[in-house]
């Protein structure tokens, strides 16, 4: 089968509600405030999706993400087909190993095993101890840009998304120390995908990050109905936080970096 590049969001949409926590981030990026940065990619069967590849372009390294009905899926065939579509260097999401559907044409590295988590009893909410959590806005960019350059080295972090409304934080002596917002956020297709949870190292083992994220996935929970994250597998800490405040693990799947291989016959122009 060979890919086609769909243009249509109920369509793409119809496919990933199949499995709404599995595909929170996708689901998320047809929103309008994401849709611009979005191209995907499918095969059908019998002009039904079967696979889906998603290429975002909205931060400075693309990032791709695979979504099939089934593990495998056809995946893999997907992925060998879209080589010569695919950028020189991005991130990938895919099933564990699979990435070597692109050995070929890619050298990859693992950044290692993750879990997608949901939120699937919004009441535990209710158990953290408050703090003073306020919200944050693009006149905080510089402190929240501080926090992560010593908390959360390398997180990926677009600024754009203070816009959403939807960062919070905590201070201590006028200092940000914790901070929780968004990767993703739509109140048209009631999804969130939270991100970029942090804690100044001095200050963590306080319930802090609880705080902050609490007080995030409240405020969520106003115009979503689905709130889900991403976390790595050998996280221990943040995946037993993020169990107290409700979520549960439900799927696992590998992030890599690839980069094209440099040979005149590795890759197809």
């Amino acid at each position: 089968m060979r890919p086609v590049c769909l243009h249509s969001q109920e369509e793409i949409e119809t496919f990933l509600r199949r499995d709404t926590f599995l595909n929170l981030y996708a689901i998320g990026d047809l929103d309008n405030f994401f849709w611009r940065y979005t191209t995907w990619y499918a095969l059908k069967n019998q002009d039904q999706v079967t696979v889906l590849a998603l290429i975002y372009s909205g931060t400075d390294l693309p990032v791709l993400l695979g979504h099939a009905r089934q593990p495998g899926g056809g995946m893999d065939e997907l992925l060998q087909a879209l080589v010569p579509l695919l950028p020189e260097r991005f991130y990938a999401h895919l099933r564990v190993g699979g990435a070597a559907a692109l050995k070929s044409a890619y050298q990859s590295q693992s950044h290692g095993v993750h879990y997608k988590m949901a939120l699937t009893d919004p009441t535990c909410l209710n158990q953290v101890e408050p703090f003073a959590v306020v919200p944050l806005t693009t006149s905080d960019l510089d402190a929240i840009l501080e926090l992560y350059r010593v908390s959360y080295p390398g997180n990926w972090f677009d600024p754009r998304m203070l816009e959403t409304g939807c960062y919070f934080g905590l201070r201590r002596k006028a200092q940000l120390v914790s901070v929780a917002g968004v990767h993703v956020f739509s109140p048209r297709y009631r999804v969130a995908a939270l991100g970029n949870i942090t804690t100044h190292p001095d200050m963590r083992g306080q319930g802090l990050g609880q705080a902050v994220t609490t007080s995030l996935c409240r405020h969520l929970l106003n115009s979503v109905d689905q709130i889900g994250l991403n976390v790595r597998a050998d996280n221990a800490s943040a995946i037993a936080c993020y169990k107290k405040l409700g979520f549960e693990q439900f799927a696992e799947y590998e992030e890599f970096m690839l980069e094209a291989k440099r040979g005149p016959f590795d890759r197809p122009l």
